[in-house]
């Protein structure tokens, strides 16, 4: 039986989607959107899990903006669009008393520290809080991607990928009315019905690393909380085998 008073996970890797920063009214950056999402982390934090972050820029730039532009460079201003979205987040963390680094794939040492996988590791270790900037520092990678590479350099037990969607559906639910969401779904369901909850790289470096991933909505950002704590919520991304034995 689930305790729903204590984590559920020692280690997590949270992906925000940039959407989620701009809030309802669409603006680039809403500080008290912001705010309300470091707090439920903060909570987190406090009951003693290790937070990682990482960050998107939709709410800024899309490489697909810039799709009569060079491929690369329209990618490499999403990456720099990233840091501005960390930057916000540490700003608010610090505001509530956190210690925080952002650590970036590209080097820009004036804002942040290059990332280091064992330097990231000690942070989380003696208590701070992280944010990975810039992607895996490539074009032609989502932070999707970024975040289940960071999440297997770090060990994390699990992707926590908080979305403008509840979960993952048979069909989009903007769409159809009739479209019914997972509890759990396999990698392979998302791989061969193309779905694009999440990137394919994505889901496949998951699957082949055995990640555990969580998919579920952020208009409350205290789901947040619900999913450190093994609440029922959101879409659950397992190996088919584990499925299967839990059926059994």
């Amino acid at each position: 039986m689930v305790d729903y008073c204590k984590p559920k996970y020692k280690r997590v890797l949270l992906k925000l989607s940039g959407e989620a920063l701009a809030g309802k009214d669409r603006n680039i950056l809403n500080y008290d959107v912001v705010s309300d999402i470091c707090e439920s982390i903060k909570e987190c934090y406090n009951m003693g899990v290790e937070m990682s972050v990482v960050v998107g820029a939709g709410n800024i730039w899309r490489g697909r903006q810039g799709e009569k532009m060079d491929r690369t460079r329209a990618d490499h201003m999403g990456m720099l669009a990233t840091v501005i979205n960390a930057l916000a987040l540490q700003d608010a963390f610090g505001q509530l008393g956190l210690e925080v680094r952002v650590m970036t794939a590209i080097e820009m040492k004036e804002f942040a520290e290059p990332y280091i996988r064992n330097r990231a590791v000690h942070h989380l270790e003696v208590g701070r809080i992280v944010i990975f900037g810039c992607g895996i520092g490539n074009p032609f990678f989502s932070t999707d991607t970024a975040a289940v590479m960071r999440a297997a350099e770090i060990n994390a037990d699990i992707v926590m990928l908080a979305k403008n969607v509840d979960g993952i559906y048979d069909c989009d639910p903007r769409k159809f009315a009739d479209a019914k969401k997972f509890d759990e779904v396999d990698y392979m369901y998302i791989l061969n019905h193309g779905l694009t909850v999440i990137d394919s790289t994505a889901a496949s470096f998951s699957k082949d690393n055995n990640i555990p991933l969580l998919i579920f909505g952020l208009d409350d950002p205290r789901n947040i909380i619900r999913a450190v704590k093994g609440e029922k919520i959101g879409t659950m991304v397992k190996p088919a085998a584990e499925q299967q034995m839990k059926l059994l």
